[in-house]
């Protein structure tokens, strides 16, 4: 004989609601109410549980409420021996309570065709018990509809302990869409996690395809421990680049060309009233060329007039010529040794030619009136002639007036590190600053000289924009693979901020370029980083004096703030959430928490969640391996989950040591320390390579980590 359904809620009653206020309610347990398994659900499962979920019954349905926390009320009057009070009562259980947090509301859905139930989960409260109402534990089914509900929720990520180990599915838009954040302490999963959810997400996309062939997706991971490498080999083209290339992982490129002035600047500490304004005038004027076209005479001459023609208006501006005899000696001095640059070649047309003469001719008479040690004033007429002079000698050349100022000098046209110096020297001397920029060509030649920095200067001197935008993002229809890893762990410190930004705004600027030219659409795209404190650090907003560590968080925090808007999504990974920008976290609206123990980062996690969702968070200390707490935009509502198990060959290489199974000779660990050096050092030999192959399998790792 079943159960009617008004019997059937009466059986599943474990108490009467005793208090109500927006963020908490409290409940008065029934006698008869499960004290450590309920079994009268279907299945038998846990019962008074934390974080667990009750039901009320409502208008609409169910109100869905979590248990925050349970006690015991003992009776206000303290027994006395030799006293009786006749007005209490003394039951034989001590009566129990409970808080809860309203959640949101379960509906009824219909009927599956097997004559199953079917509810429907919704966040928000629209209206609130009142006392005296029941509150009912929920059977299988309708515990799973609180997790297992939402739309377009394509990627298992793992299983909800708290209700009844129902699926926890997310929607990709949500989660990548809206940037995702994943935190937790070293050892508690994060690296797993973030692998797990690409591939998961890359193999439902391919299920989902139908077709066999591989989602048009693009995934770059920024590794700076170098855990990544081997993790999605077996997903078909993975594209790996490193410092140091090896088999299957190519050598990492980011010219220097790609570097804009801001990056320059924080590299070469440049300051900001000299040095910054020379670095930038001479990175537009190497920047000026004819893109892939061989550098002539002609376009050198072109290019020297047109940085003539921009020093004289700075000096013009200022007043200089004719601020006093002092100023004016010293434009007549550098008019001196301008002139000395404007050298005729065999190679220049005759108009050419013919056009520089006469503006040697009319420079040479000008300095001719304003001779001697106090030479007189130059005027503001006779300096609007000598530029338009220069400008027309220009024009002959191939300029134009819009090539004064050429081209921002941020844009990515290729240049050598000898073209930049070059640059700099003549744009210093110029303008008068040589000796004040010594220094930044100092940094700028250590950059050039330095055999570990082949990552900036390149060993391919043809490669392309186009073509690192194909290796690094991906090709057309993700032909050439989903996933790009990017191994950072032996860049060089003095430019892996620099390299980081590099990377990532260039990211953005080419997703920004193809919704431009794409009528609005967007290229989905997802950026991962890895260790996210080193690189997205709190910095003090200082911007006359900004090192490569704040260029390189400034970059994130436009992503963060922007990135959407272009089909790029962030996803970071962190052990320490309390150092990290404050922007950037702000913009992340999904979070997958793993074990965090650290109290500064439990107070900044609290923050980030309602008042009355934070008694799940509570957990963060004691939550074990794989297990994680999914709030924000990507659940409906907080859930532990969890996190579906990846194989050992697909896990990060981040495991702890092994101590005890190698001092107890259990695994073995070989040393050759001439081989580490030689490495180090650079001084490879066949000696080396050879004692490196007499080891054997030396250099291996185990990969036992519980996850």
């Amino acid at each position: 004989m079943s159960l009617s359904p008004l019997a059937y809620a009466d059986s599943l009653r474990i108490g009467t609601i005793d208090f109500v206020s927006p963020d908490e309610i409290k409940v008065l347990l029934e006698i008869e109410a499960p004290d450590g398994v309920a079994l009268n659900t279907g299945t038998p499962r846990p019962f008074p549980r934390i974080n667990g979920y009750v039901l009320i019954p409502s208008d609409e349905g169910h109100l869905v409420a979590q248990v925050e926390w349970i006690t015991v009320e003992r009776s206000q009057y303290p027994k006395r021996k030799g006293m009786q009070d006749f007005g209490l009562v003394d039951l034989p259980y001590p009566l129990r309570k409970m808080s809860l947090n309203p959640l949101g509301c379960l509906f009824y859905d219909g009927s599956e065709a097997s004559g199953k139930e079917k509810y429907r989960f919704r966040r928000g409260v629209e209206s609130y018990p009142t006392v005296g109402d029941s509150v009912l534990l929920p059977t299988q089914n309708q515990l799973r509809a609180i997790v297992e509900s939402g739309d377009n929720r394509h990627i298992m990520i793992g299983t909800s302990p708290l209700a009844a180990n129902a699926e926890v599915r997310i929607d990709p838009d949500r989660l990548f869409g809206r940037h995702l954040a994943v935190l937790g302490n070293t050892g508690s999963g994060k690296s797993c996690s973030v692998a797990g959810l690409i591939r998961w997400s890359m193999d439902a996309a391919k299920k989902a395809r139908g077709d066999g062939c591989a989602p048009n997706a693009r995934f770059i991971v920024l590794d700076p421990n170098g855990e990544y490498a081997n993790t999605f080999k077996d997903m078909g083209d993975v594209r790996v680049f490193a410092p140091e290339p090896s088999a299957g992982v190519a050598q990492l490129q980011i010219p220097l060309w790609f570097w804009n002035s801001a990056e320059w600047g924080a590299f070469t500490q440049a300051s900001a009233k000299t040095q910054r304004p020379t670095l930038v005038q001479a990175l537009r004027s190497v920047r000026d060329g004819v893109f892939g076209a061989t550098v002539t005479p002609s376009h050198e001459m072109r290019r020297y007039l047109r940085t003539l023609v921009s020093a004289i208006q700075v000096e013009r501006n200022s007043g200089n010529p004719w601020r006093g005899a002092g100023p004016a000696k010293g434009f007549r001095d550098r008019l001196i040794r301008w002139k000395e640059g404007l050298m005729d070649d065999a190679t220049f047309a005759d108009a050419e030619s013919s056009a520089l003469s006469g503006l040697i001719q009319h420079i040479t008479g000008l300095l001719a009136m304003h001779q001697g040690d106090w030479p007189p004033i130059f005027t503001p007429q006779e300096v609007g002639a000598l530029i338009g002079q220069l400008s027309s000698t220009h024009s002959v050349f191939g300029g134009s007036d819009t090539d004064i100022l050429p081209i921002d000098a941020d844009v990515p046209r290729p240049f050598t590190g000898d073209q930049l110096l070059r640059s700099v020297e003549a744009t210093a001397e110029l303008l008068g600053v040589s000796e004040y920029v010594e220094t930044m060509q100092m940094r700028i030649r250590t950059l050039l000289s330095d055999s570990r920095m082949k990552i900036v200067s390149g060993t391919d001197q043809d490669l392309t924009l186009d073509d690192w935008l194909r290796n690094y993002i991906g090709d057309n229809q993700a032909s050439n693979g989903t996933v790009t890893v990017i191994d950072l762990s032996l860049v060089p410190a003095e430019v892996v901020h620099i390299i980081t930004a590099v990377i990532a705004r260039m990211t953005l600027e080419a997703l920004q370029r193809y919704r431009k030219l794409n009528h609005g659409k967007t290229l989905p795209t997802v950026l991962v980083m890895e260790e996210a404190h080193t690189f997205i650090k709190r910095y003090k907003d200082d911007a006359e004096n900004q090192n490569s560590a704040a260029i390189c968080c400034q970059v994130f925090e436009k992503i963060a703030r922007e990135g959407r808007k272009f089909g790029l999504g962030l996803v970071l990974s962190s052990q320490r959430p309390s150092e990290l920008s404050p922007t950037v976290l702000s913009q992340c609206n999904s979070f997958l928490m793993h074990r965090i123990s650290n109290d500064r980062d439990q107070e900044l996690v609290h923050k980030l969640v309602p008042d009355n969702l934070r008694g799940l968070l509570r957990d963060l200390p004691s939550l074990p391996s794989r297990h994680a707490i999914l709030l924000g935009w990507a659940s409906e509502l907080p859930v532990l989950v969890q996190m579906n198990n990846l194989p050992e060959e697909q896990r990060p290489k981040s495991e702890d040591p092994h101590f005890w199974d190698v001092w107890s000779g259990q695994k073995k660990r070989e040393v050759h320390w001439e081989a580490i050096a030689a490495d180090w050092q650079q001084t490879h030999s066949e000696q080396v390579e050879d004692d490196q192959e007499s080891t054997g399998d030396a250099g291996n790792f185990d990969d036992d980590i519980p996850f």
